[in-house]
């Protein structure tokens, strides 16, 4: 039975078991939205994080499905509105972020720095 505090995040956590799909359609989105994100740095970090293998499971879960959530194609806000479209997302991946900051290290940060500066591009 779903709680009204369930509703909507159920395909963000079977999109979240899926790392390789996530991964796959995280640069994806990334790539096609970047420019339009004030939060993109702070996305990055996490997903740097998420897929860090010293990162404790239970924090990767949280940061997988807060990522999930922004790649999914549809959410509470649609994300081709202006100015509001991404709000939702920054909402859920600030909440992630809250949660486990602390698993959040400066190498994450300085990755998706060098994303970002090398044009959103994945590390090969």
């Amino acid at each position: 039975m779903m709680s009204e505090h369930t509703v909507g995040f159920e395909p963000a956590e079977e999109l979240a078991k899926d790392r390789e799909s996530v991964r796959r359609r995280f640069w994806k989105k990334l790539k096609r939205v970047a420019v339009r994100l004030p939060f993109a740095e702070d996305l990055l970090s996490a997903y740097y994080c998420a897929f860090d293998k010293e990162t404790p499971r239970h924090v990767q879960a949280a940061l997988l499905g807060a990522i999930a959530y922004f790649i999914l194609p549809f959410d509470f806000i649609p994300d081709m509105l202006p100015v509001l479209g991404f709000t939702d997302d920054a909402a859920v991946l600030a909440t992630a972020i809250r949660m486990v900051a602390v698993h959040i290290k400066p190498e994450h940060r300085d990755a998706a720095r060098a994303a970002l500066k090398r044009g959103i591009e994945p590390e090969q």
